[in-house]
This record gives structure tokens, sequence and C-alpha cells, in this order.
């Protein structure tokens, strides 16, 4: 089998930051996977699956709720490998227009009190895997990281060149 797009990225050379993925057509629209990379791969230690959860839970809910983004998200989700997420959207949107709302969304869950929404037996499979304290810390870590981080490296992928769509619409995964 073919190694798909996602996986040649050179995950030597990534950083954390925002990082669109691919872009899909379905039908007459697009929609764009963006990479919100919280850790460097391989070099620092993953988020632990409890916090990753936690972050997913909160988040998912700020998003879905936020009265611009609400109607534009399609997915949000924890990579694999437990450096990131996944943020499905509609359009085609820079990596640089999401900057403003993952900040917010993460300002969101570094300042977040109360129980964890869905966090119970009957809206979760794994209500009991969620550790509040430390998906603060790590959105915390990430708001400064952002906060602070060099604009010029924090949304493109190194070494990718963003498609740009011109005639026929075609599939971009990098």
């Amino acid at each position: 089998m073919d190694l798909i797009p996602s996986f040649s990225v050179d995950h030597t050379k990534i950083v954390p930051g925002i990082f669109e993925s691919r872009v899909d057509v379905l039908g007459e629209e697009l929609a764009t996977t963006f990479d919100i990379r919280l850790k460097t791969p391989n070099r620092e230690p993953a988020i632990a699956p409890a916090a990753m959860h936690t972050i997913e839970h909160v988040v998912a809910t700020y998003l879905r709720n936020h009265p611009e983004w609400k109607d534009k998200l399609i997915y949000w989700g924890p990579m694999g490998c437990l450096t990131g997420f996944y943020i499905i959207v509609k359009g085609r949107p820079e990596a640089s227009e999401m900057y403003p709302i993952m900040l917010e969304a993460f300002k969101y869950m570094r300042d977040f009190e109360g129980e964890v929404p869905g966090a119970t037996p009957e809206n979760c499979g794994n209500y009991l895997m969620h550790d509040l304290p430390m998906a603060k810390w790590e959105a915390d870590k990430f708001v400064k990281y952002l906060e602070s981080a060099d604009k010029g490296e924090i949304f493109d992928y190194p070494h990718t060149e963003r498609l740009t769509l011109d005639g026929d619409l075609q599939f971009f995964d990098s």
C-alpha cells in the first residue's frame, strides 16, 4: 500500500502550530482539515490521554456553541499520536485565519471551571478518563506558545506549499 500523504510530512521538522493538512471537495463545497499541533513530535512528551480527552470535550463544546464557528465546524478530535488535534471546517480558510479561534478556544480551556461537558456515563464512552487540571496546564502552555511564536513558522508545515485551486478543484493532502 502507498503511504498516505499525511504520514509523508517530515515529523522531525514539525513545530507546534496550526497547519493546513488537507482540503477535500464535497460536491461543490470544500472542507479543510487543520492539524492543531500542541507538541513537537517525537521530542516532547505526548499529551496524557485523560488530559487529551478533557481538551476534546471542552473545546468541542466551546466550538459547537461559538456564534461564528458553530455552523462552520465539521469535526474536532484528537490525533492518535497525542500531539494535537484535528479540526475540520467548511470552506478553505487560511491557517492564519484559524489562529484567533484556536487561541480563544485554548484560553477558554485554560480558564475552564466546573464539570467537564459530557463526562457522564450516559454521554461518554470513557467518562472516568478525564484530567481537567492537566488539560488546563496543556492549554495554558499552548496559549503562551501561540502568543509568543514566530507567526512565520506556525502556519505552514516545513517544506510544504499551500495548494492553489485554479480551474478544476483538486484534492490536497500533505
